[in-house]
């Protein structure tokens, strides 16, 4: 599955991921954005990866954000646009 958003005012993000027994699986998240570290975007992809296909944007941006170092700086995107693009790619 697929989904993009460009955040208003700011950068593409994309999702990339697939759904095995109700939970998502194989998780990337990708696009135009900044983030530092760079790899905190690992820690992103693996806070998503087995939460119900049914979580709604609060509780996605909620895992994003918790899974996120205290030093983590995101240019252009938000842990919101990371669950508008899950959610997309899942509808």
């Amino acid at each position: 599955m697929h989904g993009e958003y460009k955040v208003p005012g700011g950068k593409l993000v994309v999702a990339d991921l697939a759904v095995s027994n109700g939970l998502l699986a194989d998780v990337r998240i990708s696009g135009d954005f900044f983030l530092e570290p760079p790899e905190a975007l690992e820690s992103i992809n693996r806070a998503l990866t087995g939460l119900p296909a049914e979580a709604d944007e609060t509780q996605l941006s909620q895992a994003v954000r918790q899974a996120l170092p205290p030093e983590a700086e995101l240019f252009g995107f938000s842990p919101e646009a990371v669950a508008v693009v899950i959610r997309r790619a899942l509808a």
